[in-house]
């Protein structure tokens, strides 16, 4: 069996990538696996750390705004094509896997040109304009969210849920969290991530309360900032002199920070929120305004409306961020709903139900070609 995953340009991409490969991997351990991802981004260091190779391809997104990124877009595009049909002639994959990002497209029409089996993996409630035309040609879509049928044919989609880093699934003894990651615990946790970059809006908003958080010696903020913005407010924070929020850029070990977060302030990309969902956590999102389609919104709003979860527009950080995660911190009750409500949008063993599919193409292929 020989695979191609393409996509990537953040966590919530390659996390699901790198899952859905170990599933393969696991289930046919002979399996041949070929990552093709987009140059410069989390993907060409995430994907060979997990034992993985990728190539990288010179695309890149197309700016909304005017700009001189867009005049290099379209050459980055045909050349991004005329590598990845390169890819597919050499490698000869059996399907290729598109999880979403820049290198997802051209890889994704490449193989449908010569007639190899494409699937999908659809982790938004709402899709983006890529995925909807690589859609009519896919062998199957699994997606993450019901009633995908508005956008997707009723006959190809599978439900499969999101799969996530399979670490997070693994019991943490609390105990020892707090300890590798240096926290009280005696105190309540707040966990606040703006995915593995960082978010500006949510840096903000704790920024601008972090003397309230200081009035409130019972309780710790474990804040992921983001490598770019981690030099700048650490130099903020020090002159605050507020003792208990804990500023790291990047947090690797994140089954330990679940593991000792009461509530998560969170971006609402869909591989957290499946996270978030199989571990039961009470959550504020603040969905991104700088993606396609406004997709995070659309996938906090569908938590919101059954009461799985509690919302922050990113315009609003700065007044009631904290505030709404510091009432929800005191709110026994609240936070006790959340946690059991969030549970029902959980999907268990989504990597393999892919990784199924994939096979069942495969098999059929070989079939048709004995």
């Amino acid at each position: 069996m020989k695979i191609i995953v393409s996509g990537g340009g953040t966590g919530g991409h390659i996390f699901p990538a790198i899952a859905i490969a170990d599933a393969l991997k696991s289930r046919n351990p002979g399996a041949e696996i070929l990552f093709v991802g987009a140059r410069g981004k989390m993907e060409m260091d995430k994907v060979p750390a997990a034992g993985y190779k990728i190539v990288g391809l010179p695309v890149a997104g197309f700016q909304r705004r005017l700009t001189l990124k867009n005049v290099t877009f379209f050459f980055k595009l045909a050349s991004s094509l005329w590598k990845a049909r390169s890819i597919v002639r050499s490698f000869r994959p059996d399907v290729a896997i598109g999880v979403g990002g820049y290198a997802s497209g051209p890889v994704l029409k490449a193989a449908s040109a010569v007639g190899i089996p494409t699937v999908l993996q659809e982790q938004n409630s709402y899709p983006g304009v890529t995925n909807k035309i690589l859609a009519k040609k896919a062998k199957k879509i699994c997606v993450a969210y019901p009633n995908m049928e508005r956008f997707f044919p009723p006959s190809r989609i599978v439900l499969t849920g999101n799969p996530v880093r399979q670490n997070l699934l693994k019991n943490v003894d609390r105990t020892v969290a707090y300890q590798k990651l240096k926290l009280n615990d005696q105190k309540q946790t707040i966990l606040v991530v703006g995915g593995s970059l960082g978010a500006g809006s949510i840096n903000t908003g704790v920024l601008q309360a972090l003397e309230r958080i200081g009035e409130r010696p019972h309780i710790q903020v474990l804040w992921q900032c983001g490598p770019f913005y981690y030099e700048k407010l650490k130099e903020q924070m020090a002159l605050k002199g507020v003792e208990n929020v804990k500023l790291v850029p990047f947090i690797a070990n994140m089954d330990m920070a679940y593991a000792v977060a009461d509530v998560v302030v969170s971006r609402a990309g869909a591989g957290t929120i499946s996270e978030l969902a199989l571990l039961g956590k009470a959550s504020i999102l603040v969905p991104s305004p700088n993606v396609s389609e406004d997709h995070q919104t659309k996938n906090a709003m569908a938590l919101v409306k059954e009461g799985a979860a509690l919302i922050v527009p990113d315009n609003e950080t700065e007044q009631n961020l904290i505030p709404g995660a510091l009432r929800l911190l005191a709110n026994d009750l609240q936070r006790k709903s959340l946690e059991e409500k969030i549970k029902c949008f959980a999907h268990f063993n989504s990597a393999d139900q892919i990784a199924e599919e994939v096979e069942k193409i495969v098999k059929e292929q070989k079939g048709k070609k004995k």
